[in-house]
């Protein structure tokens, strides 16, 4: 059983963790489309193409299911996609919905990191019309961040002036939670949580994802089964030197954030 993650570069890496602490008797295989990182300043059809021509080359090499680690990839073609191939197909949404729901008895506001091309998505404006029934939801686009993600960018003082600048014209206490909504941005938590005030808090969609790729593995008769946990890494620049990286950011990732509750 192998199941497939799939995101512009390591990003994806975050929740695949949790796939790997959630479901270890599976193997994985996890594709980064290195050659075309970061898509959330491309344009949308550009990135389309990328996203397929990617995926192609994942089912050629045996996938049974697959996720699209990227909620900006899962925006342009997810749909596409679960027309083209029989197999599960899970995407990534930010986490509004909950977040939402976690703040109404709160009276605070949610505040969304996301890809400018995410927010730019008719899918992102219909998920918040949806649930933001009562206008508490702000988006904020981070366009650098995936940049410094890939350039493995976590200098601590460089970075928390980083996100200070960004969340200077915000009253943060008017807020209660901030959202993720790009999976590069978790692995800034802990910066963030230096620069955030206590009463916030920071969620992500990478536990949800898991979940519903349980569920419709289960769905499909094709539970977890004859796997170890093993992970194969491919990139679409067929780099060895970023193979390495992606290795290093995944154990980077678990030995910071992961934790056996579950």
């Amino acid at each position: 059983m192998t199941i497939g993650f799939f995101d512009s570069g390591i990003g994806g890496l975050t929740v695949l963790s949790e796939a790997l602490r959630r479901l270890p008797a599976n193997d994985y295989l996890y594709m980064a489309d290195t050659l075309h990182v970061p898509y959330g300043t491309k344009p949308m059809e550009e990135v389309r193409t990328y996203i397929v021509d990617a995926i192609e080359s994942m089912v050629d090499v045996g996938v049974d299911a697959l996720v699209i680690a990227c909620n900006t990839a899962t925006s342009i073609a997810v749909a596409e996609l679960r027309e083209k191939y029989s197999f599960p197909i899970v995407g990534m949404e930010p986490a509004v919905k909950p977040a939402v729901e976690m703040n109404r008895a709160t009276g605070k506001r949610v505040l969304v990191f996301a890809t400018p091309l995410t927010l730019q998505m008719p899918k992102y404006y219909a998920l918040v019309s949806r649930v933001d029934e009562e206008g508490i939801v702000d988006s904020l686009p981070l366009p650098e961040l995936v940049g410094y993600c890939e350039s493995l960018q976590f200098d601590t003082e460089l970075m928390r002036e980083y996100f200070r600048g960004k969340l200077a014209g915000y009253d943060l206490n008017q807020y209660g939670i901030i959202v993720l909504g790009c999976t590069h941005y978790p692995f800034y938590r802990s910066i963030l949580r230096q620069v955030l005030p206590p009463h916030i808090q920071i969620v992500d969609g990478n536990v949800g994802t898991i979940k519903r790729l349980t569920a419709l593995m289960n769905r499909f008769g094709i539970a977890a089964r004859h796997g170890n946990g093993s992970v194969r890494f491919m990139c679409t620049g067929g780099e060895e030197a970023y193979l390495d990286k992606m290795r290093s950011a995944l154990n980077f990732y678990q030995e910071q954030y992961m934790t056996t509750e579950l």
